[in-house]
C-alpha cells in the first residue's frame, strides 16, 4: 500500500481518512436518518436533533442551508448524505446536480449520454 499523496481532482473533496474522522458526528446523525423515527424527531427539532449529534458549527451551517458541497466539504459521505436527503424527497441525481451546478434535468441528461458514449 502506497503512502505518496494523490494529485487532487479539481472540484473534488476526496473522502479518505482525513474526511473520514472530520465528518463522523455528520455521517453518524445521517445513517441515523434509515429510522422513520429518528427522521420525524430531526423534523420536529432539526437544532436540537443536531446537538445530540454533536454536529459543528461548519456541519450544522451546512445542514441549515441544505448544501450537499458544504456538507461534503464538512466531512459529509456521499452515501450517508443520502440519507439526508431522502428526508426532503431528493434523490442521488439532486445530489449528483447539485454537485456540478446543474438542474437535475441537465444531471440526467448528461449521464443518458454518457451510458450512451
Amino acid at each position: 500500500m502506497s503512502t505518496r499523496a494523490l494529485p487532487p481532482i479539481p472540484g473534488t473533496t476526496p473522502f479518505d481518512g482525513e474526511q473520514a474522522q472530520k465528518g463522523y458526528a455528520l455521517n453518524k446523525m445521517c445513517f441515523s436518518f434509515n429510522t422513520a423515527d429518528n427522521r420525524a424527531a430531526f423534523l420536529k427539532d432539526e437544532e436540537a436533533y443536531m446537538r445530540q449529534y454533536g454536529l459543528n458549527a461548519q456541519q450544522a451551517a451546512a445542514i441549515r442551508a441544505r448544501n450537499v458541497l458544504q456538507l461534503i466539504a464538512a466531512g459529509g459521505n456521499a452515501y450517508y448524505l443520502a440519507k439526508f436527503a431522502g428526508i426532503f424527497g431528493l434523490d442521488m441525481q439532486d445530489i449528483g446536480a447539485q454537485q456540478t451546478g446543474m438542474t437535475k434535468d441537465e444531471f440526467k441528461a448528461k449521464l443518458a449520454a454518457a451510458a450512451h458514449s
